[in-house]
C-alpha cells in the first residue's frame, strides 16, 4: 500500500500537521469496498481562522520572492507530482473509486497545470499606455490579489486543486484550501508536497471538516481577497452572495448540462468513441460529461446500436484491478439519483436498452446505462446526471437541436460531431457554452481556458486567462 506515504490524517496549517481543536475526526471510506481507510480532522471556524492567520503572515514573503525563485518552486512541485504519480494515483483511486488509468491521468494533468503556470507567470506582463499629452506616463501593472480561499469537490480531488493552487502560487498568493470531505487525502497531499519542495510555512494550508464552518470563516474574513470554488450551482450562488460583505474576488466553476450533438454527416464510429470518453469517464461524474445526447434521425439507430455495444463492453470494478474502466459512484445518494432519472424517463416513454440497475458488485456500483427516445420533458433534460446514464434524444432539424441544446440554465461544455465546416462555425456562434468540442469528446487541456457561461460560473482556469483571477491590476500615472 504505497499510497500511505501521502495519506495524511492531519491538517496542514502554518507549516505544521495538526488535528482539530476538539479532537473529532471524520471517517474516509473507499466507495468500491466500503472499507474505512482512515480519518481526517473535523475542523471548523477556529482552525480555519488560524490557517488564514498563517496565510496572511506568509503573503508578503511569497509575493516579494523573486520571480524565478517562485518559478523554481513550481518546477520542483511539478517534479514531485510526477516522481510520485503512481503513489498519488493509488491514493486517489482508493478514496474516490476511479480506475487507476484515470487517476494516473489526473495526477499527470495536475502536474501539467503546475508546469504551465510556472511558464505563464513569466508572461504576466503589464503595459505602458500612451498618454494624451507630453510629460506623462501611464503604467498598468499586475499584483497578487492576496490570500486565496479554495473549496474543491470530490470528483477530481487532485487536479481541481492543481488548477487553483498553481496560478495562485505562481503570482505570489498564499492559499487556504478546503478539499471535499469524501476525498480529503488527495487535497492534504498538496500540503505534503508543498512542504517537501520547500514552500515557506503558511504559503499552503489545507483544512478539512465542516463545509459550512470552514467556508463561513473563509467568506467572513476580509483578509481573504479571493475565493475560488468548484461545485454545485446552488452552493456557488450562496458563496457569491456571501462574498458581497467583504467584496471578494470570486471565480466559480459550477454545474453543467452538456449537450452532445451528432449530425447525419458525422463519422459515427468517432462519435461513439467520443461519447464513451465524454459520458462514461469517471463513471459519468464530471461537470463536463455528455448529459444529453442529441442524434439526428438519419443516423440515430446506427449510433445507438454501436453505443450499446461499446457500453456493454465496459469493465466495471474496483479501480485498482487491471483493465477496469468504470468504478463505483461516490456514494448511495448518487446511485439513488441515477435511479430517479431512469424511473422518470421510463414513465415518460423512455426505453432502457442496456443497464438500468445497480451492479452485481454491490456497494455504489451502477450498470452503465443507455435510455433511448429521450425527450425534453424528462428530468435529465434540465438536471445534471452525474452518473453512468446516457440519454439519447432524436432530432431532425439542425435548428431544433441547437435550441434544445441551449434550453438549460447551464453553459459549461458542449460537443458536436459533424464534417460540415459551415455548421462548425454556426455552432461556435450559436451554442451558449464556454467550451465547445467539435469531433472530440475530451477537450480539457492546460493551454486553454476552462470555464462556463450563464449559471455554470464565473472566471476561467487554465490558459493565459488562468492567471487573471489571482491578480489585481493597478494603474499609475507619472508626471515628469
Amino acid at each position: 500500500m504505497s499510497y500511505t506515504k501521502y495519506l495524511k490524517e492531519a491538517n496542514f496549517i502554518g507549516g505544521e500537521w495538526v488535528g482539530a481543536d476538539s479532537g473529532d475526526t471524520i471517517d474516509v471510506t473507499n466507495p468500491a469496498t466500503g472499507e474505512v481507510i482512515g480519518t481526517v480532522p473535523a475542523c471548523g471556524d477556529a482552525e480555519t481562522r488560524r490557517a488564514i492567520d498563517a496565510a496572511s503572515a506568509a503573503f508578503d514573503g511569497l509575493a516579494g520572492m523573486g520571480l524565478m525563485e517562485r518559478v523554481g518552486l513550481l518546477w520542483k512541485l511539478h517534479d514531485a507530482l510526477m516522481d510520485n504519480q503512481k503513489t498519488l494515483a493509488e491514493l486517489l483511486t482508493v478514496e474516490m473509486g476511479k480506475p487507476m488509468a484515470e487517476s494516473m491521468g489526473e495526477i499527470g494533468i495536475g502536474a501539467q497545470y503546475v508546469r504551465w503556470f510556472a511558464e505563464e507567470v513569466r508572461r504576466a506582463k503589464g503595459e505602458i499606455v500612451p498618454a494624451p499629452t507630453n510629460g506623462r506616463r501611464f503604467l498598468v501593472t499586475n499584483h497578487p490579489v492576496g490570500v486565496v480561499g479554495m473549496i474543491t469537490p470530490w470528483n477530481f480531488p487532485s487536479s481541481m486543486l492543481a488548477r487553483k493552487i498553481a496560478p495562485a502560487l505562481a503570482v505570489g498568493c498564499t492559499v487556504v484550501a478546503k478539499p471535499a470531505t469524501a476525498t480529503p487525502y488527495s487535497g492534504l497531499a498538496w500540503g505534503a508536497l508543498a512542504e517537501e519542495v520547500g514552500y515557506p510555512k503558511g504559503a499552503v494550508n489545507i483544512v478539512t471538516g465542516s463545509a459550512r464552518k470552514i467556508g463561513g470563516a473563509i467568506m467572513d474574513d476580509p483578509r481573504v481577497r479571493k475565493v475560488t470554488f468548484t461545485g454545485s450551482t446552488e452552493v456557488g450562488k450562496e458563496l457569491i452572495r456571501q462574498s458581497a460583505d467583504t467584496v471578494k474576488k470570486v471565480s466559480m466553476e459550477l454545474g453543467g448540462n452538456a449537450p452532445f450533438l451528432v449530425f447525419d454527416d458525422a463519422d459515427i464510429d468517432a462519435a461513439v468513441q467520443g461519447c464513451m470518453v465524454s459520458k462514461f469517464r469517471n463513471s459519468g461524474q464530471t461537470c463536463v460529461c455528455a448529459n444529453r445526447i442529441y442524434v439526428q434521425d438519419g443516423v440515430y439507430d446506427d449510433f445507438v446500436a454501436k453505443l450499446k455495444t461499446a457500453v456493454e463492453n465496459l469493465k466495471v470494478g474496483d479501480g485498482r484491478e487491471d483493465g477496469v474502466e468504470q468504478g463505483p459512484l461516490i456514494d448511495m445518494d448518487a446511485v439513488e439519483k441515477v435511479e430517479e432519472f431512469i424511473s422518470d424517463a421510463k414513465s415518460k416513454g423512455g426505453n432502457v436498452v442496456t443497464g438500468g440497475g445497480r451492479h452485481g458488485n454491490g456497494q455504489s456500483f451502477f450498470e452503465p446505462t443507455i435510455v433511448t427516445e429521450a425527450t425534453q420533458d424528462m428530468k435529465f433534460a434540465k438536471e445534471e446526471i452525474f452518473g453512468p446514464l446516457a440519454p439519447v434524444f432524436r432530432f431532425k432539424d439542425e435548428d431544433d437541436a441547437i435550441a434544445w441544446a441551449n434550453d438549460t440554465d447551464f453553459g459549461l461544455a458542449s460537443y458536436a460531431y459533424t464534417r460540415d465546416v459551415g455548421r462548425i462555425f454556426k455552432l461556435n456562434e450559436k451554442l451558449q457554452y464556454g467550451m465547445i468540442g467539435i469531433n472530440s469528446g475530451l477537450i480539457t487541456t492546460v493551454e486553454a481556458p476552462f470555464g462556463g457561461v450563464k449559471e455554470s460560473g464565473l472566471g476561467k482556469e487554465g490558459g493565459s486567462q488562468g492567471l487573471a483571477d489571482y491578480l489585481d491590476v493597478k494603474y499609475t500615472a507619472v508626471d515628469f
